[in-house]
């Protein structure tokens, strides 16, 4: 896996051609399980996907998922939620980092580029949208993690488009 910047990644993926017939996957990392977003072939508008449970002791299983999910939906990067902290290192970004590289070890996502997204708010928002439908805490929590993954790959989305424009 490789990072880049956030327009240069997507300016890479236009200068390839890569971008017209790729889309892209938001993931919102936390301690328990991993929220996935996918965006439409446009890269306009991104959706729920799915919820991965992360466990130090799964992490090939997810990154071999994670490859999967790049030939099936035809991906062509990841956008991580980041908690950008100007003060210091929280937890939660030592927590990302790690997950990327364990990931890398893994080998299975090779070539596989990644950039981040300030995930500021992203779960307080929708979690303050779910109070108020009264789920089922289990299946509240699922829906958080996915929609809080659809936040941060929309702000990517409507940041380089509006750039991009």
């Amino acid at each position: 896996m490789r990072y880049l910047k956030p327009a240069n990644l997507f300016h890479e993926l236009l200068k390839s051609n890569t971008l017209a017939s790729s889309r892209l996957l938001g993931l919102d990392v936390g301690d328990k399980y991993v929220g996935l977003a996918v965006s439409d072939t446009s890269n306009r508008v991104a959706s729920p996907l799915a919820v991965l449970v992360r466990k130090k002791t799964n992490i090939d299983l997810m990154a071999r998922d994670l490859q999967s999910l790049v030939s099936e939906l035809s991906l062509g990067a990841f956008v991580f939620g980041y908690p950008f902290d100007r003060q210091k290192t929280s937890r939660d970004a030592v927590q990302v980092k790690l997950f990327i590289d364990d990931l890398c070890r893994t080998g299975e996502l090779r070539g596989v580029k990644y950039t981040f997204r300030d995930e500021c708010f992203t779960s307080k928002n929708v979690e303050l949208l779910l109070q108020t439908l009264k789920f089922h805490p289990a299946q509240s929590k699922t829906m958080l993690d996915k929609f809080a993954a659809v936040g941060i790959l929309q702000g990517y989305l409507d940041y380089v488009n509006r750039k991009n424009t």
